[in-house]
């Protein structure tokens, strides 16, 4: 005679709970906002500016607190009228307007890649802080990467 097994029905694993927060502890911290390794870092009119070197270039992430306005906060530090940089990268958060000397206005947003020429005036829109990550050739950034001297339109 021959004994029949007992199966037993599959058993489903239910989905485990999301953990709660531990009243104390310190959440991990934003891995946008973190100190980059291997970067020197400075601050510069209210910006944190972190700057590594990748081949002939330089990869900059960039901190613009709420409130920012390069004519308020750069301006007395570099000493021209309007920003004389071109920003080419990816703002990675926040929002910023851009104004330029002509009246031309242009709004970037989070996620968003950006190619701001010089002559610019700029801010932070809103209650978050800006993060753009930015590559630059130094003195050589509009020449090596092909954009106008000054804003124009064409």
């Amino acid at each position: 005679m021959t004994k029949k097994r007992k199966t037993s029905p599959k058993k489903t694993r239910k989905a485990s709970p999301r953990r709660k927060a531990v009243p104390g502890r310190a959440k991990a911290a934003d891995p946008l906002l973190a100190p980059v390794k291997g970067a020197e870092r400075r601050n510069i009119g209210h910006v944190q500016l972190e700057v590594g070197r990748a081949g002939a270039a330089r990869v900059k992430r960039m901190i613009y607190p709420p409130g920012f306005r390069w004519s308020r906060d750069m301006k007395p530090a570099v000493g021209t009228d309007l920003c004389m940089h071109a920003h080419v990268g990816f703002l990675a958060r926040g929002e910023i307007h851009i104004e330029y000397a002509d009246g031309c206005v242009v709004e970037h947003k989070a996620p968003q890649i950006v190619a701001i020429d010089p002559g610019h005036d700029g801010w932070v829109v809103g209650n978050e802080p800006v993060v753009l990550i930015e590559f630059d050739f130094e003195g050589d950034t509009v020449n090596r990467l092909g954009m106008p001297s000054v804003h124009r339109h064409a």
